[in-house]
């Protein structure tokens, strides 16, 4: 009769796996910060960073909380705005956020040759998920809409 070799035992089926590792945290994201460091320490170098690649190089940010600047508004509330100002401040527009928070709703008025803005636009109101890329790509859309940024 051959030698028959029996294959060596499989390790017990009831042996423990492994402890996991415990799962890392993430940071909180960007947007989970509170609103106004999220909004001086990110947002403002993002979009004057976006502005001056698009050859806006004099643009000044400002964030302050202050009452509606347009045209008829007598409304006398503050509320934070990301302002921006350049050509010797004969252009500027203005974000608005009516709660200290970039989920809130947001306002948009310009205003151009120094004239006082007279009209407000609802800002990125469709947005479920508010991201810092989507409030720079938002703004430098919305500016490029007015052809501030590139001419047809």
């Amino acid at each position: 009769m051959a030698d028959e070799k029996t294959p060596p035992a499989a390790p017990a089926a009831d042996a423990k796996p492994a402890a996991k590792a415990p799962k890392k945290e993430k940071p909180p994201a960007l947007e989970d910060k509170p609103f106004t460091e999220f909004i001086q320490q990110h947002f403002l170098p993002s979009l004057e960073a976006a502005l001056k690649d698009k050859g806006m190089g004099d643009v000044t940010l400002s964030f302050a909380q202050q009452p509606l600047t347009v045209f008829g508004i007598t409304d006398g509330e503050a509320y934070w705005q990301v302002k921006g100002q350049w050509l010797g401040d004969s252009r500027q527009f203005t974000i608005a956020f009516t709660k200290d928070s970039i989920s809130s709703p947001k306002l948009f008025y310009l205003a151009d040759g120094g004239s006082e803005p007279s009209t407000i636009e609802q800002f990125m109101g469709d947005e479920r998920k508010i991201t810092l890329d989507l409030m720079v790509l938002y703004t430098l859309q919305r500016l490029n809409g007015q052809k501030w940024l590139v001419r047809n």
